[in-house]
């Protein structure tokens, strides 16, 4: 591989790179703060990223943030999931087995989340990956589970995150919640937080990778500024496209025995 030939420590462009040693964008920091918010106050947000953006990697650092003497976090990601089985889901991951039926299992799993806020003293925070690929009866079944003691109160922090298309999904009409004594909103009025991660522009994309290469150690001049120019261009800023081509990059130089100019 190219990591003797570069004098490195470590393999630079690789999914495990340990959270702290990845770059912070602005639009990454923001997001952050805005779910730590929502897990404080228990609110409903949104996560929204292109394929490639960064999603994965914004709910990996959210989660090891948050304190377990102060949060329960519960994480499902399951593109098939039913109402049902949400609800299901949600009470294996707190080791209670769940009643068959959905009205059964979602008092349930109220109930539970009630003994874990008022005894445990912990603040439930759930996140839906791959929110996108979710069908509209459970997406429903979200604003049910909100509508909580008419509204008095919210029993958790629930995080939706998925694709661009998840927000587009959550705006149609055919997501309007049927009103019942005189209760009732579309699932998009009662989103409290939204969170879009975007590209990277040029400048992100250089510290981007300039980050990878301080984790990886060894020379860090390895790229010149035409291959920068050339590496944004081609990735349009998109963090998995910016490691792609990085990796072959280096593969390539490592054949040739050159200094990177990307062409």
């Amino acid at each position: 591989m190219y990591r003797s030939f570069f004098e490195m420590e470590r393999m630079p462009f690789v999914r495990d790179v340990p959270m702290q040693e990845l770059y912070e964008s602005p639009a990454m920091s923001e997001a952050l703060g805005r779910l730590a918010y929502a897990a404080d106050r228990q609110l409903f947000a949104v996560i929204t990223a292109e394929a490639g953006c960064g999603k994965s990697t914004l709910l990996r650092r959210f989660s090891g943030s948050l304190s377990k003497d102060e949060y329960l976090f519960l994480y499902l990601s399951d593109s098939k999931l039913t109402p049902r089985w949400f609800y299901k889901s949600m009470l294996d991951q707190l080791g209670i087995e769940s009643k068959f039926y959905r009205g059964d299992a979602k008092r349930q799993l109220q109930k539970e989340v009630e003994i874990i806020r008022g005894v445990q003293k912990k603040k439930v925070v759930c996140i839906l990956d791959e929110a996108h690929l979710l069908e509209k009866k459970t997406i429903e079944e979200f604003r049910f589970l909100l509508n909580y003691r008419f509204d008095s109160m919210s029993p958790m922090a629930l995080i939706l995150a998925g694709q661009t298309e998840l927000w587009d999904k959550l705006r149609l009409q055919r997501y309007a919640a049927v009103r019942q004594q005189g209760h009732g909103q579309r699932i998009v009025q009662r989103i409290d937080i939204n969170c879009v991660l975007s590209h990277f522009d040029r400048a992100e994309t250089e510290k981007y990778i300039l980050s990878h290469l301080v984790y990886a150690g060894g020379r860090q001049d390895i790229f010149t500024d035409r291959a920068l120019d050339n590496i944004y261009k081609e990735s349009t800023g998109i963090p998995r496209r910016i490691n792609r081509i990085c990796e072959k990059s280096l593969m390539y130089a490592r054949q040739t025995g050159s200094v990177i100019s990307v062409h």
